[in-house]
């Protein structure tokens, strides 16, 4: 059989063709509570080779469904690499979650699930982008998270700068960094070493594709201003619920009905104020409760309800209660609705007790998600930075990742 130059170009490129971007997935409406985190507190797991990753999840449908579990190896840009599951993974995926067990006397029944990684059944072979997707008995995809692994190849250090551009001298802050390549025998780094930077670990502002500025040594230096620059924003605004019956300085009154509601104190803008510096924990959310000794299966649900005054700033546009309670998602469970009775943007939501991180944002007419006209961006903002060092020699099949590195902006300077 003979084949034409378009049928060959096709065979050869059909990888490309079919690889596809591994977006995160949320859950429907009866999953909440995604905590999944590796050995540090921050809710997106950057571990080693052997370390240990853990997801937990609720479902308030209490019936004690079959949840099973996969994992996608990705390249650099998060499409789904070329390497079999066997190549990296010792054992074998799509198991059943066997850790799981009902709330204890709680007005919200739910199951509550538990997973670790690495367990019996699998484990990790290789570092690189991975994706664990859930499944429920029918084998429909319920939601799926992105994590990474890596190796200490490679020693990376960052510092946090103020911009040098003086239209945003005091709303961007700009990651320098360096990567010292003396024990990786890496044969062309400026064209096989890649980065990417994460900002509060939110995939959804990282920057890649920004090459070494040059080279010094063993060291690849990365010392741009514009190219490598974030908008500062503003640190959260946070609630506590981790006491049913107890108002607090941000918590106005609460009520009990079919469960407990827990109504805030309406918030303010803030992008015209001076910078006011409190500790927050970069969006994040914490389950906890003073009910019982598991947070995990005896923390109650409750209804947070919002309130932001209406401002020209709005529109007509859409705005959101923005936080990783539910990984930033844009839903019509966290969408504010404009209350015409009191002239207040007013959002119900329900959440596990805890300590929560959040935040408002727009979704603009054009579909572009303004993150901080409520907040404001100021360069003093204490944020955190991950960097992400993946390489690819000649001929691998995938993207590795050789080094991490980390930066706060607590310590800022010009």
């Amino acid at each position: 059989m003979r084949l034409n130059l378009k049928q060959i170009v096709l065979i050869l490129f059909s990888p490309a063709l079919f690889s596809q971007v591994q977006e995160e997935v949320n859950p429907p409406e009866h999953i909440k509570s995604i905590v999944f985190k590796g050995p540090t507190e921050d809710q997106f797991p950057v571990v080693q080779i052997g370390e240990t990753i853990t997801l937990e999840f609720d479902d308030i449908l209490a019936n004690e469904q079959d949840y099973y579990y996969k994992i996608i190896h990705c390249d650099y840009d998060w499409t789904t690499s070329q390497l079999l599951k066997s190549q990296y993974l010792n054992g074998v995926d799509n198991q059943r979650i066997i850790d799981y067990e009902n709330s204890y006397t709680t007005l919200q029944p739910y199951s509550n699930y538990r997973l670790t990684i690495p367990n019996e059944n699998v484990s990790l072979k290789v570092t690189g982008n991975f994706v664990l997707e859930i499944y429920n008995s029918t084998y429909e995809l319920q939601f799926s998270r992105r994590f990474v692994a890596y190796k200490n190849n490679v020693q990376v250090g960052g510092v946090v700068k103020r911009s040098r551009d003086f239209k945003y001298l005091n709303e961007k802050q700009v990651v320098q960094f360096s990567i010292n390549t003396n024990n990786a025998r890496l044969v062309n780094p400026k064209k096989e070493v890649k980065v990417a930077i994460l900002q509060n670990y939110l995939w959804q502002t990282a920057i890649y594709d920004i090459p070494p500025q040059f080279t010094l040594g063993n060291e690849l230096v990365y010392k741009y201003d514009q190219e490598t620059s974030f908008y500062g924003g503003n640190e959260f605004l946070n609630f506590d619920t981790k006491d049913l019956r107890a108002p607090t300085s941000v918590i106005s009154h609460i009520e009990l009905e079919d469960i407990y509601h827990h109504y805030l104190f309406n918030d303010r803008y803030r992008f015209d104020r001076p910078y006011t510096y409190f500790p927050d924990i970069n969006g994040d959310f914490v389950i906890r409760t003073l009910q019982g000794s598991d947070a995990s299966r005896e923390a109650e649900y409750t209804y947070l309800h919002f309130g932001l005054p209406y401002a020209e700033e709005l529109a007509l546009d859409e705005v959101y209660v923005y936080g990783k309670y539910n990984n930033y998602a844009l839903s019509a469970e966290n969408r504010m609705a404009y209350n015409e009775e009191n002239g207040m943007m007013e959002a119900k939501i329900k959440l596990k007790q805890g300590f929560y991180n959040y935040k408002y944002v727009i979704k603009r007419e054009d579909g572009l998600v303004d993150l901080n006209t409520v907040s404001g961006n100021f360069h003093f903002t204490e944020n955190n930075y991950l960097i992400l060092v993946y390489y690819r020699d000649f001929g691998d099949l995938y993207d590795s990742i050789i080094g991490i590195g980390s930066a706060n902006s607590r310590i800022i300077s010009n």
